[in-house]
């Protein structure tokens, strides 16, 4: 990836762009999380996700724990080139850390959040 196309990005002042992990197939949200530069530029070099962990202050190459990786099919920016879309293939059908396909497992229904997704495997089996 280029200085140039980087460049064009707007970064926030943490020099991050929030991402969005979507199921090149199925259009399922997987998860959100953050990219620098670095993450955007080993992501297409690759072809895997690679993000920014703001708690572990590094970077992090989505499943280097887990196994659970995500092979990129596309990259794409939004219209005010401040939020990435990853199009992926979630390896292991596991993208969240609890054990769920999704990140987005809970839904609002009548006021309060429900847990609509199951989990696939237990985490302490994932992790350890």
């Amino acid at each position: 990836m280029s200085q140039a196309a980087l460049d064009t990005l707007v970064w926030n002042d943490d020099g991050l762009l929030p991402v969005i992990a979507q199921n090149h197939v199925t259009g399922e949200i997987l998860m959100f999380a953050w990219m620098n530069r670095e993450a955007l530029r080993e992501t297409v070099e690759r072809g895997e996700a690679v993000y920014w962990s703001r708690s572990r202050q590094r970077l992090w190459h989505k499943g280097e724990s887990s196994g659970h990786t995500q092979k990129v099919y596309e990259v794409r920016v939004d219209c005010d080139r401040d939020v990435i879309l990853l199009k992926v293939e979630q390896m292991g059908g596991i993208a969240c850390h609890t054990g769920r396909a999704s990140c987005f497992f809970n839904r609002l229904e009548e006021g309060d959040w429900k847990v609509v997704t199951p989990v696939l495997k237990n985490p302490s089996d994932i992790y350890g």
